[in-house]
């Protein structure tokens, strides 16, 4: 693969083919073992990297990532070479769902985003009872002043920006954060 990251991913897709290289120069492929193991609160899965020279090549084919549940998962790459094992690498990914089996009613939104969308509709008086219900710090958002409406709308905004921003990111897109400027001799 001519453009295989060499780190992690943040978001992966379930369905899709996973792939990336793990340079680890006190590990070598040709005598350690790179092993992945995913958790989350219902779900688990592990898999190893076969040895691309002295490199950890990760890939794992749409088959079998077709069968990870959607989540956010925490995850520990472990070392192993028969007699010595070690845990080098840890972090956190979100696995989204397989977009071509998500089935009737599946809604694609961040929490975050649900949540903002409530509560503007509460806001500008237009809720739906689901959307009505809703409860922040054990409140609904029907019962709540518009001071906190308007304090959880900007929070709730803010991650929702950030979120737009970090899949721009991913999709190769500018950050909408930056601004671009251009000064003009005169």
């Amino acid at each position: 693969m001519a453009d295989t990251p060499t780190k992690e991913p943040l978001v992966l897709v379930a369905g899709d083919t996973w792939a990336w290289i793990r340079s680890l120069a006190d590990y070598p492929a040709t005598t350690w073992t790179l092993t992945y193991y995913f958790r989350s609160r219902q779900h688990e899965f592990s898999f190893s990297a076969n040895a691309q020279g002295d490199d950890h090549l990760v890939e794992q084919l749409k088959a079998a990532t077709a069968a990870y549940h959607p989540g956010d998962y925490d995850w520990q790459a472990v070392v192993d070479d028969g007699t010595t094992r070690a845990t080098v690498m840890r972090g956190r990914v979100r696995v989204l769902p397989d977009p071509l089996n998500t089935g009737a009613g599946f809604d694609g939104r961040s929490h975050a985003r649900r949540v903002l969308e409530a509560l503007e509709a509460v806001i500008e008086r237009r809720a739906t009872s689901d959307q009505q219900s809703y409860a922040i710090g054990g409140r609904s958002l029907q019962k709540m002043r518009a001071e906190e409406l308007i304090k959880f709308h900007a929070e709730y905004l803010s991650i929702v920006r950030a979120e737009d921003a970090a899949a721009a990111i991913a999709g190769g897109h500018p950050s909408p954060k930056n601004v671009g400027v251009r000064f003009n001799d005169v």
